[in-house]
């Protein structure tokens, strides 16, 4: 049977290493968070990043804005916060409504400031090897290896998922990290044969079970990224856990496995971002 990876005892550790490192500091890291429209689920998402803040000792703000908001308008309060001291981590909610340019809106984030790693300036010193930060569902992946033990160094790693936030900065981290890593997709001709292969697994597609027990050799590490809500409400990952926890050595369950470290990692960025710009 596998070890099941508690993400919340984990995030729980990050968040007190966070939280005693900002009590020292004389000035305190601060995270504005931007949020566009009324999407229930983005709200709760932002009410949570608040929280964490709070526990954590980090100055945060909190900006809702309308469904309507225009491109410039927006542009306009990303400039001003990069302009502030007391702010040192820009957060935008995603996703943004069809009528805004995504790209254009994350680009105008300071790179100091881009907390997700989404900055093209960012992303190059990323796959340079000499990124700031992660982004946080990838750094919270490798820093659920590092906590149990795993070491990407000599393994295969299988990485299902291509997107700019997880898939392709997964592979890059695992990469640098000495293992040999193969992207596949939705797309791959023989997405079981590429699986079967993997000493590590992470899958990041957002399709609910798609990866099933025979996809996954024996004693596999097994990495769950994906939460889809199914048409009950209830959250899944795009990991079949019943079939898949019997033949790995180590899995993250949904929820409670990479979610609450992702949210951890954020926190961890702000105080190196505040860091990288002077704070003590």
């Amino acid at each position: 049977m596998a070890v099941i990876m508690d993400g919340k005892a984990l995030a729980a550790k990050v968040k007190e290493e966070v939280r005693a490192e900002a009590a020292a500091m004389a000035e305190k890291p601060g995270l504005a968070v931007v949020l566009v429209g009324d999407n229930p689920a983005a709200q709760v998402y932002a009410a949570g990043k608040k929280r964490d803040c709070q526990q954590c000792g980090i100055y945060s703000e909190e900006y809702l804005l309308p469904g309507t908001v225009g491109q410039e308008e927006l542009i306009q309060l990303l400039e001003e916060l990069n302009q502030r001291r007391n702010v040192d981590g820009i957060l935008i909610q995603l996703p943004l409504p069809a009528h805004l340019d995504e790209r254009a809106i994350l680009q105008a984030v300071a790179p100091d400031k881009d907390v997700d790693c989404f900055h093209p300036w960012n992303m190059g010193r990323l796959v340079e090897g000499n990124a700031a930060v992660a982004p946080c569902t990838p750094g919270g992946v490798m820093r659920f290896l590092q906590e149990y033990g795993v070491d990407p160094k000599g393994k295969l790693c299988t990485v299902v998922g291509r997107s700019n936030i997880v898939g392709k900065p997964m592979a890059l981290l695992l990469t640098q990290a000495h293992g040999t890593v193969t992207i596949c997709h939705t797309k791959t001709p023989d997405l079981k044969a590429c699986c079967l292969g993997a000493d590590i697994l992470v899958a990041a597609v957002g399709r609910p079970g798609l990866i099933t027990g025979d996809m996954v050799k024996e004693g596999a590490v097994v990495i769950d990224v994906g939460t889809t809500r199914d048409k009950d409400g209830v959250l899944r990952g795009d990991v079949d856990f019943p079939s898949v926890e019997p033949k790995a050595s180590y899995i993250t369950p949904v929820p409670g496995g990479v979610g609450p470290v992702t949210r951890a990692i954020l926190l961890e960025n702000v105080l190196r971002a505040a860091r990288s710009r002077g704070k003590k």
